[in-house]
C-alpha cells in the first residue's frame, strides 16, 4: 500500500465506485408489506436466496467486481434484515 493507505500512488485519486441507474434499478428491494402475506416457510426460503447472493456478491467483491455488484451488497443485506423481521414479528404473534 502506498502511503494514503488505498493503494493509489499519491498525488492519484482512486476512481470512485458510483453505480449506474441502469444498475440501481436492476436492485428490487423487498418490501416489508409484500413480506407479511408470505408464510414463515416462504419467509425462510427467501432468506436462504438472499443469503446465497449475498455470498456471490462477497465473491465478486473479493475478486474486483462490478461497481454495480458493490452496490448491490448493502440493498442484500438491507432485504435479509427485513425478512429476518417480518419472519421474528411473525413468530412473536
Amino acid at each position: 500500500l502506498s502511503q494514503n493507505g488505498y493503494g493509489v500512488p499519491p498525488g492519484k485519486h482512486a476512481a470512485r465506485a458510483i453505480p449506474s441507474p441502469s444498475a440501481a434499478a436492476a436492485m428490487v428491494r423487498v418490501k416489508a408489506f409484500e413480506l407479511r402475506s408470505k408464510t414463515s416457510k416462504e419467509l425462510l426460503k427467501e432468506l436462504d436466496d438472499m443469503k446465497g447472493e449475498l455470498a456471490q456478491l462477497r465473491v465478486a467483491k473479493v475478486s474486483g467486481g462490478a461497481a454495480s455488484k458493490l452496490a448491490k451488497i448493502k440493498v442484500v443485506r438491507k432485504s435479509i434484515a427485513r425478512i429476518l423481521t417480518v419472519y421474528n414479528q411473525k413468530q412473536k404473534a
